[in-house]
């Protein structure tokens, strides 16, 4: 830690002496005590830095090394662009990072790619630059501005601001361990409401699973020991008892039983035999490489993505036989899943349409692989079969992906929150269900407080909802995607909600699968439906077809956008690019698929470039 300078070195600005620096220090500590908002606290370490320095000017940024940019958080007098992101390659920011200690110039002028005008005074004066370090890492940079030209700073300044930037590194760090404590209390808060609510829905579940199996033996006793439906009822019976197993471990917070107490091989076996017991299907599995031990998390993914393509070739693939392979190699697992089914056209997403259940349990596999920091692709030609190939590393540190889609769940009736919550926490690995709520105030705070990707509503907070935002009755500025929870809706109420910025309806009648897909989808920028609102949508579209309808323009800002995922850029790479945030990327996407009509990234990067 630098020292702080010694009384020789301070006498060098004779308007500030010993006395004021170690006062200026006193009530610095005492402005942090207790404090843990992050903008407050800065604002704080720099008014002082820039007092006892005597200057008017100075900048606070927080440096994110590893995605290459930074954010400016605070600035004093010099109007540098407070809360925009720009590239580690730009500004004096990018000098500090690149030498990794302080930066002293007489002029700011000589910084390659500054971000101050030339017609700025600042833009002639001296600037010192020191880096925020925590842990070895740089995560943010300090900035102070001589008042004009002709100052130059000393090496016993910059000690002095290096000084205060270590109390604003102290002061970052104690901001994120406060989220991160706060966050953990709000989760605890509601994980316990929602185990409650769980536990009573559960009761519903395993009393209608009790009355199907009664029912399954009573059909049997009165089948004829000969007939062909014997066979039907005992698998039905069979299927019914585990999903009556699982669920009663879902509820007690305890993993798939397949794969306690046993290997992902073996899973995987018992998973084809009792497929070839049901259904027409050769189903065989084969292991290449040495075994590698596996994280939990990673072996449950990989198995539910087997378990998914395997489901996918016995209801769409009309094949008859199907082929597992894992392959261990020095960094990771690959699953592979074939069969010599009927196949489909990936360019015109499939026979079946984007919202059939093969397209949504591709979906499914993707945010499993994603979740793993893996990936998966999928190769398949009309009439040859399908192959689906999924690659994760191993993680046997248990450490998988932590970039999930944040989500807050709100309606009405608790009983289908908590249904909704439960499903989307159990079934779809991309999703971080953030809270559930029940009102409209309650939905506006947590909105603005923890910011989510996106929101799932019933109707009736549909409806609240987008009223405050007309009504500009909220705060948050940002237009999130939105998945409507209406059932049997009418085409009026269709058309309102896809006016509103909703990106995916659900029904009472959606399937889990349906459920977590949807929100997935919404939450990428696709548009998912479920089966009974994609037909309703379909008869809309016949009759809207004789309708005009002038296409929206673009904004300038949508035109970059569009034009570079056309380039296969990803949305971290955009926002570098365009020096804007990855949420604002994710923004115009929301806006240009809204316009366009385009169902998802890909038709909206080959659409025609419109006029301005």
């Amino acid at each position: 830690m630098p020292q702080l300078p010694t009384p020789n070195q301070t006498q060098t600005r004779p308007s500030e002496t010993p006395l004021s620096e170690l006062d200026r220090i006193t009530e610095l500590a005492g402005d942090l005590a207790g404090q843990f908002e992050l903008v407050p606290l800065l604002e704080r370490v720099l008014g002082h830095a820039v007092a006892l320095l005597d200057c008017e000017s100075g900048s606070i940024s927080i440096v994110h090394e590893t995605e290459g940019y930074y954010r400016k958080e605070v600035d004093q007098g010099v109007g540098c662009h407070e809360g925009q992101t720009f590239p580690l390659s730009e500004g004096l920011t990018g000098e500090i990072v690149k030498r990794r200690g302080t930066v002293i110039l007489d002029r700011y002028a000589s910084v390659p790619t500054g971000h101050i005008h030339p017609s700025d005074p600042r833009w002639g004066s001296a600037v010192i630059g020191v880096p925020i370090a925590w842990d070895g890492a740089i995560i943010g940079t300090f900035a102070i501005f001589s008042d004009g030209p002709g100052r130059a700073f000393t090496a016993a300044e910059a000690s002095l601001v290096e000084l205060f930037a270590n109390h604003a590194a102290i002061a970052i760090m104690n901001s994120r361990l406060h989220q991160a404590a706060a966050a953990k209390e709000r989760e605890a808060a509601v994980a316990g409401e929602r185990e409650r609510a769980v536990r009573d829905v559960h009761e519903a579940i395993g009393r209608s699973l009790g009355s199907l199996l009664l029912h399954l033996d009573r059909a049997d006793k009165a089948t004829p020991g000969k007939s062909p439906s014997t066979q039907h009822i005992d698998a039905a019976r069979v299927l019914a008892h585990e999903a009556l197993f699982e669920t009663r471990r879902t509820v007690l917070g305890l993993g798939p039983s397949n794969l306690v107490g046993s290997t992902l091989e073996d899973a995987i076996r018992r998973e084809l035999d009792r497929v070839e017991a049901v259904h027409p299907l050769d189903a065989t599995l084969s292991v290449v490489g040495e075994p590698h031990e596996l994280a939990p998390e990673v072996a449950h993914q990989v198995l539910m993505i087997v378990q998914e393509a395997v489901g996918n070739v016995l209801v769409h693939a009309h094949a008859s036989t199907c082929r597992v392979g894992l392959f261990y190699n020095a960094t990771g697992i690959t699953a592979v899943i074939e069969d010599n089914g009927r196949g489909f056209d990936a360019a015109k997403r499939g026979p079946e349409g984007p919202s059939s259940p093969a397209r949504l349990g591709l979906h499914g596999m993707a945010a499993r692989a994603h979740f793993l920091r893996g990936d998966l692709s999928v190769n398949s030609t009309p009439g040859w079969g399908t192959s689906i190939r999924a690659e994760v590393p191993y993680s046997a540190n248990g450490e998988v992906s932590r970039e999930r889609w944040k989500v807050l769940v709100a309606g009405v009736q608790p009983m289908v929150r908590a249904g909704l919550v439960r499903l989307l926490e159990t079934s779809e690995p991309s999703v971080q269900v953030m809270g559930e709520l029940g009102s409209l105030e309650d939905l506006v705070e947590s909105t603005s407080l923890l910011q989510p990707d996106m929101l799932v509503l019933d109707w009736v907070l549909l409806e609240q909802y987008t009223a405050a935002q007309q009504a500009g009755q909220t705060e948050d500025p940002v237009d999130r995607p939105l998945v409507a929870v209406v059932d049997h809706p009418s085409l009026e109420q269709l058309r309102l909600a896809a006016a509103s910025g909703v990106r995916g309806f659900l029904s009472l009648a959606s399937s889990p699968a349906e459920v977590a897909r949807v929100v997935v989808a919404a939450a990428r920028g696709d548009a998912l439906l479920d089966g009974a609102v994609f037909t309703r949508f379909t008869e809309a579209a016949g009759n809207a077809a004789t309708e005009e309808d002038q296409p929206a323009r673009l904004t300038a800002r949508e035109l970059e956008v569009r034009d570079l995922l056309g380039q296969g850029l990803a949305d971290k790479q955009i926002a570098t690019r365009l020096a804007i945030s990855v949420k604002t990327v994710e923004k115009h996407v929301g806006a240009m698929l809204r316009k366009t009509g385009a169902r998802n990234r890909t038709m909206l990067a080959g659409l025609q470039r419109q006029d301005r």
